[in-house]
């Protein structure tokens, strides 16, 4: 198709058939030319190209010029959207062409088939009517002084032409033929570059250089673009072509092999399907899903095998097939076995086994009942974990476990639509048909740490599961389908409650599980630590034991928990050693006794002396409850010169704060029943510090010690020795319960000390606890602040009436355990 003047172009440049169409050495033009404005394209010397003329102007300046002497000046627009350029919208630099013939089409238009002959620089426009008139002056060529150098270029530039030829399949293999006849450098390089696939502003900008060697790199560089980019394009091309190749050829193959099974009588679809059919007959499920299985067999036996559709109607078929619908194993109701069980694997934990057995009973009597929703409260390594697995064990159920800790996709619950490619049930439906048994006992560990993104809350997808309520229909988004989860035995384990949402909380049954004392802990180890640990250290009975004498110094001087991982630990490092003297022969006592521990487990890592020794004025020892279990917490006080300003430092709570301003207040306001001059307050600084400042530290049980440490500084009176203590205080002096007392006082009782004071309405909690384990211990029981400083500083506040400041009718009251 011919280039147009002023239309769109589809241009296709040709070349002359003769040696050298470039003007000849000598020849000489005009001085002023008629001009032609080319949109769209650049015409190069030597190039000849067909060229639609649609403007009058320019129809007229064609016809002038062939009418003279057939040359006319070629120019390209800066701008192709202007309609009617003037001199300042073309380029300066164009080329002298021949008209070499004039036609006139059928639809009225010109047709002027131009060869280019030689460069020009447009001096001035003379005229622009009746048709652009032009003073022009040719341009040369600087010719390149390195001629070696030259070559190579024009070399490298044949090659990349002839590479980009093969890649373009729009570009005929003749091509190469074509360049191969071209000898002359300049034309060939007129030719490659009216033939790239730039913008028309790099060609001109070729055009316009005059230095061949400098336009041999310019072409050069264009072509390297091109050919990378068609390398790309091959490469790509190449991979689709292969794949839609591997997927007709199997297409083939599959078609050929299924005809080959239908003359051979076989047709593996079709048998699979009846082996589901089959096993359908046998299963024992509700009627709605038999109705789903049957709609969905039906629809797969129209389903193309070749299509993904087919693949995922089959996953949908097995699940429903292996799900335990209506499958359950049978309870043990011999509970005097259960509680043997539950004994024999679990030292403590009385109120769980309690439970469960209360739940079996109802069970024996009654037939049928809704599984309790039980979720298991306490510190790290005490057995929550474990303790399901043996409630599966004594109830002869299976066991199955779901950790639920990091879990922040509420797909895991609930699963995936099955229109998602790789959707699965969530997990509570897989472990089901992992466990082949509807009424498992399902652990949800760390129930507390479940968390909650923009994908959604698992939580909140958790209430239907635990809601005893709800969980006769639990819907899957996999399955459709309702699933009956109220016979399955959840049971939730958590270190704190604090992060578990409220309406979660609400559906389960709590049952805290307290940290373990010194002696339950000899006990265990007794029983399951030191069997364990010489079994998986390969040794035998007599080769290594360890007495009670020496367990209970690894857990007073190695150990500071309330569960028992760490002393595992520690008892698998001596079981390591000893292991080690065995395999090597060399000589060594049976018997572990306590000063081999040194030897063995190196320097102590704690020590109960720094609570019990005697503490300077301002320091009191208070009890604190974490997620790991009972704490020990000093609390220093100081006085400084200054205007009264309280100070706390050591990483606070607000509400710790708050202790510390309630318990100086306190004390200012009874400055003088406490025999402290009121005007100290305004002279002097107090500054209040909590050790272990990076551990963050809040609650109010740390009242009574901030109200201790702050009378003990100013009274200069130390705080009495081997004192623990806890509990909330009041700006009307009273004391109030706090919680974690088990903890508390295990804690206490593993730093060695002897007296505790606590609020006098968490004496119903210390009875709880078995008084074996609390042996020792003396506790003050108070509800007032002035008991506290009775207690702990041995004052005795004296209002003015003379009286003490122990309200009428109530007195405080100390408790010995074990004496």
């Amino acid at each position: 198709m011919p280039v147009q003047s002023d239309d769109e172009p589809d241009f296709v440049p040709l070349f002359s058939l003769e040696e050298d169409e470039e003007a000849k050495q000598g020849e000489v033009f005009p001085d002023t030319l008629p001009i032609l404005p080319l949109k769209n394209t650049v015409l190069f010397p030597g190039i000849v190209t067909p060229i639609t003329v649609g403007r009058d102007k320019s129809i007229r300046a064609v016809q002038k010029a062939y009418e003279d002497n057939r040359l006319i000046g070629v120019l390209s627009q800066r701008d192709v959207k202007i309609e009617s350029p003037s001199a300042r919208d073309l380029y300066s630099i164009g080329t002298i062409a021949r008209v070499l013939k004039l036609l006139k089409m059928p639809d009225g238009s010109t047709t002027a088939i131009l060869q280019g002959r030689k460069r020009f620089h447009l001096e001035d426009m003379l005229s622009e009517e009746p048709y652009m008139l032009g003073q022009i002056s040719t341009v040369e060529y600087t010719l390149p002084k390195n001629k070696l150098e030259f070559r190579a270029l024009i070399s490298s530039i044949r090659d990349a032409a002839k590479h980009i030829i093969e890649l373009s399949p729009q570009i005929p293999s003749e091509a190469v033929v074509m360049l191969k006849n071209i000898t002359n450098d300049n034309f060939l390089l007129n030719f490659i570059a009216s033939n790239l696939n730039i913008k028309i502003e790099e060609k001109q900008a070729i055009l316009e250089i005059s230095h061949l060697k400098e336009k041999s790199n310019r072409i050069l560089s264009h072509m390297d673009a091109e050919l990378q980019l068609l390398e790309l394009k091959d490469q790509i091309e190449a991979k689709v072509r292969n794949d839609i190749e591997k997927q007709q050829r199997d297409y083939f193959l599959s078609q050929q092999l299924k005809t080959i099974q239908e003359e051979l009588g076989q047709n593996p679809q079709e048998d699979e399907i009846n082996a589901l059919v089959e096993r359908a007959t046998k299963k024992k499920w509700p009627k709605n899903v038999l109705e789903t299985f049957q709609r969905e067999v039906n629809k797969l036996r129209r389903v193309n095998p070749q299509i993904a559709e087919y693949a995922i109607g089959l996953t949908y078929l097995e699940t429903l097939l292996d799900l335990p619908w209506l499958e359950f194993t049978k309870d043990n109701f011999d509970l005097k076995r259960v509680k043997q069980v539950l004994d024999r694997d679990h030292y403590g934990l009385t109120k769980v086994k309690e439970r469960i057995l209360e739940h079996l009973a109802v069970l024996k009597l009654k037939g049928d009942m809704k599984a309790p929703i039980l979720c298991l409260v306490g510190p790290p390594g005490v057995g929550k974990t474990s303790l399901g697995q043996s409630i599966g064990k004594a109830l002869k159920r299976k066991y199955v476990r779901m950790s639920l800790g990091g879990l922040h996709d509420e797909a895991e619950i609930r699963g995936h639509r099955k229109t998602y490619i790789g959707a699965m049930p969530g997990r509570i439906i897989q472990s089901l048909k992992k466990a082949k048994t509807g009424n498992p006992v399902f652990i949800l560990d760390e129930i507390d740490k479940v968390g909650k993104d923009f994908r959604g809350d698992p939580s909140s997808a958790l209430l239907e599961v635990l809601d005893p309520e709800q969980n006769t229909t639990f819907y899957d988004n996999y399955l459709e389908l309702e699933y009956d989860l109220s016979k399955v035995l959840f049971i939730a384990t958590a270190n704190s409650l604090s992060t578990i949402q409220p309406a979660l909380l609400d559906r389960m049954e709590i049952i805290e599980i307290s940290g373990y004392s010194r002696e339950e802990k000899v006990e265990i180890a007794k029983r399951h630590l030191i069997p364990e640990q010489r079994k998986e250290h390969g040794l035998k009975p007599n080769q290594v034991k360890i007495g009670a004498k020496s367990l209970a110094d690894i857990i007073k001087h190695y150990t500071a928990e309330s569960g028992v991982r760490n002393l595992n630990r520690e008892i698998g490092s001596v079981m390591r050693n000893i292991a080690k003297k065995v395999a090597m022969e060399e000589p060594y006592e049976v018997v572990v006794k306590p000063e081999h521990l040194h030897d063995i487990l190196g320097p102590t890592k704690f020590d109960s002396e720094v609570y019990t020794t005697q503490q300077a004025p301002g320091v009191a020892i208070g009890l604190a409850w974490t997620s790991v279990g009972g704490e020990i917490l000093f609390i220093e006080s100081s006085l400084n010169k200054g205007s009264g300003r309280l100070q706390l430092t050591g990483n606070l709570g607000d509400v710790m704060k708050e202790s510390a301003s309630t318990a100086l207040s306190y004390i200012k306001a009874h400055a003088s029943e406490l025999d402290i001059d009121p005007e100290r307050f305004d002279k002097t600084d107090i500054h209040i510090h909590v050790p272990e400042g990076a551990i963050p530290k809040d609650g109010p049980s740390a009242g009574v010690t901030m109200l201790t440490a702050i009378a003990s500084v100013f009274t200069q009176k130390p705080v009495k020795s081997f004192l623990a203590m806890t509990g909330e205080i009041t700006l009307r002096g009273k004391v109030l319960p706090v919680g974690g007392i088990k903890e508390k006082i295990l804690a206490a009782k593993r730093a060695g000390l002897r007296e505790v004071l606590l609020c006098k309405e968490n004496e119903k909690h210390v009875l709880e606890i078995e008084a074996e384990y609390i042996k020792g211990l003396k506790f003050h029981y108070v509800d007032r602040m002035s008991d506290v400083l009775s207690v702990a500083l041995g004052i005795t506040p004296v209002h003015k009436n003379g009286s003490n400041g122990v309200a009428k009718g109530k007195k405080k009251k100390s408790v010995a355990v074990g004496k």
